[in-house]
């Protein structure tokens, strides 16, 4: 089935969402339909962007959800997620997308449902069970939560705060290689924040890590939401304070001074916020990515 152009509206930027725990008994109207088969989305990426199926339920699709949970609403419109089986075809005119090619496909705003929809949806996978006695959990009322009927242990959404850091010095940035990227592509220094440990430390110690060296004037710059697996990416920028470049050779394989005017790496997607701290450092520059 494909959307039509009264249809094609998850993805624009200006849309309010308004988050919803308890579905709705009695719809009849089309949803929005977030449908995973694993860590893949279906959309219409023949549209541009790439669209999200406007459905009663996926079974207009030929497709039977696993489980499903409810999102909200946007601009009114009831929002699901669901899980479909690994095996299961994608409908002819549509496809399935992996999570990084949907994100290089689609509009930030459509993305940042996505990133919302596969997150519950994992959660609600890797939660069927309490972690402490094995009993079924259950949903709890009235918020995004889980519980076990038999310990009364808790399980909420599970949310894991990164940092990721662009270096400057004097006019060139620091751009690093991991050997998972795709080929030509570098990015910033980024990891996850230990326990105990301020963001802020995180920076300085992920950095001397990865790269050997030591910065300063650590500044905010701010946040964006990553479902790899379920991030929360919080962005800052420094300045080179000393030492020399030393990849760790398993995190970073290069990593090298960039001039604004000498670019030449392939850059991470306009989404992600790695992207938007290159574009602020160009555009300091007088330049445009």
């Amino acid at each position: 089935m494909t959307p039509t152009n009264k249809e094609k509206s998850a993805d624009r930027a200006d849309r309010e969402f308004i988050v919803g725990i308890e579905p709705p008994a009695d719809r009849t109207e089309k949803a929005f339909w977030f449908i995973f088969r694993g860590r893949e989305v279906l959309l219409n990426i023949h549209e541009n962007p790439g669209v999200i199926p406007k459905l009663h339920d996926p079974g207009e699709l030929e497709l039977s959800g696993i489980r499903e949970q409810y999102l909200g609403t946007l601009d009114g419109t009831h929002c699901y997620s669901v899980e479909i089986p690994e095996g299961a075809k994608a409908p002819e005119g549509i496809q399935f997308a992996d999570l990084r090619q949907a994100y290089s496909e689609i509009s930030e705003g459509c993305f940042a449902l996505v990133n919302k929809a596969v997150q519950v949806m994992e959660w609600d996978r890797t939660n069927q069970f309490c972690s402490r006695c094995g009993t079924k959990t259950r949903k709890r009322h009235g918020e995004r939560g889980k519980e076990c009927p038999d310990c009364g242990e808790l399980f909420y959404p599970r949310i894991s705060p990164a940092i990721i850091v662009l270096i400057r010095k004097g006019h060139e940035v620091l751009l690093a290689r991991s050997p998972n990227f795709p080929p030509g592509l570098y990015s910033l220094i980024a990891g996850f924040i230990e326990p105990g440990e301020t963001a802020e430390a995180a920076v300085a110690r992920e950095v001397k890590e990865e790269v050997g060296i030591r910065i300063k004037n650590i500044s905010y710059f701010g946040t964006q939401a990553w479902p790899f697996p379920n991030s929360l990416m919080i962005g800052f920028t420094a300045e080179y304070s000393s030492g020399d470049i030393q990849p760790d050779g398993v995190e970073i394989e290069d990593a090298k001074w960039f001039s604004a005017d000498e670019m030449l790496p392939v850059l991470p997607g306009k989404i992600s916020i790695s992207r938007k701290l290159i574009d602020h450092f160009l555009k300091e520059e007088g330049l445009e990515s």
